[in-house]
C-alpha cells in the first residue's frame, strides 16, 4: 500500500475513496436521474443482451435486452467496463438471462450504468495524483 507524502494527499485520496464507496453500493443521490433511457414497454424479459453503437455516436449506444426492447443512451465505456475481472454491465444482464425485469431492476440497470461512467471519470481525474 503506498504511503501518502502529507495529510492532505492522504484525505484527497480518501475522499476519492468515499466517493467510489458510494458508486459502487449505488448509494451516491445523484444516481437517481438516469442517464439512459428505456423506451419500449414490452414483456421485460432478458433474452441476450447486447450493445450495438449509434450509427452517428460510435460511443453511446442501445444494450438490447431482447428483440425489441432496449436502453437507449448506454455510453460504450459503460457497457465495456471492467471492475475486476467482470464487466458489470453485461454480467447483470446476462446473470437475469431468461428473467422479466421488474421496474425496481431497471431503474437499478440504470444506476449500475451511471455510477460505472461516474468511476470511470474519476479514475481519469485520479490518474494524474501523485501519492
Amino acid at each position: 500500500v503506498p504511503y501518502p507524502k502529507n495529510p492532505q494527499t492522504f484525505r484527497q485520496w480518501a475522499a476519492l475513496g468515499a466517493q467510489l464507496r458510494a458508486l459502487h453500493l449505488l448509494e451516491d443521490t445523484s444516481l437517481e436521474t438516469p442517464i439512459t433511457t428505456y423506451p419500449i414497454t414490452g414483456d421485460h424479459v432478458v433474452d441476450k443482451p447486447s450493445f450495438v453503437a449509434d450509427a452517428e455516436n460510435p460511443d453511446l449506444g442501445q444494450v438490447f435486452i431482447n428483440a425489441t426492447q432496449y436502453f437507449g443512451q448506454v455510453p460504450r465505456a459503460a457497457w465495456e467496463f471492467y471492475i475486476g475481472g467482470y464487466q458489470p454491465a453485461q454480467k447483470w444482464l446476462k446473470d437475469r438471462k431468461g428473467r422479466s425485469l421488474s421496474f425496481d431492476d431497471i431503474m437499478h440497470y440504470q444506476k449500475i450504468i451511471q455510477a460505472q461512467m461516474k468511476t470511470h471519470a474519476l479514475m481519469a481525474t485520479a490518474a494524474d495524483w501523485t501519492w
